[in-house]
């Protein structure tokens, strides 16, 4: 049976019941919208799941990560797709780790999770590279002509002209 949008949240719901009340309050906010934007709350259950790595809740997690196993092999498109770019991007966001960082989840991740965890990490890394470079050479190039007008104006001043 294939999992669809849904019915997403009800396994994790069963799995990680620590997560029931920000879902109820999730499910209230949005109520009057046609579809609940689920992404929004798979970015909540994101720092859920970052506060139960941090209290080293290693039953909760190891139930959720099997319910994001089935997302990955047994969703539909959304579903797979929301899983990873939805829950797995947000537990890659370093930003919110205080206390732990995002590889502490990889040992925990089973095969399908993992690999998809590391597709995503393979492509920030790959739209970040040439950003990168861009803006350090821009920084360079603002750094070397700030440098040269320092020495023009040092040059000026001491040569009284």
């Amino acid at each position: 049976m294939v999992i669809q949008r849904q019915a997403m949240m009800e396994p994790m719901l069963d799995a990680c019941p620590s997560f029931r009340t920000a879902w109820d309050e999730f499910v209230e906010e949005w109520k009057c919208e046609p579809e609940l934007p689920v992404y929004l709350a798979l970015s909540e259950l994101a720092r859920h799941l970052i506060a139960r790595l941090e209290a080293q809740d290693a039953a909760t997690l190891s139930r959720a990560f099997a319910v994001v196993e089935r997302w990955h092999l047994e969703g539909d498109d959304y579903v797979r797709e929301a899983a990873t770019s939805g829950l797995l991007d947000g537990l890659q966001n370093g930003n919110l780790h205080e206390r732990t960082t995002p590889r502490q989840f990889e040992p925990l991740l089973p095969p399908a999770t993992a690999n998809a965890w590391r597709e995503l990490t393979q492509a920030r890394k790959a739209k970040r590279g040439p950003l990168e470079v861009s803006f350090l050479v821009v920084l360079t190039g603002l750094v070397v002509t700030f440098c040269a007008w320092l020495l023009w104006e040092t040059a000026v001043r001491l040569t009284g002209g």
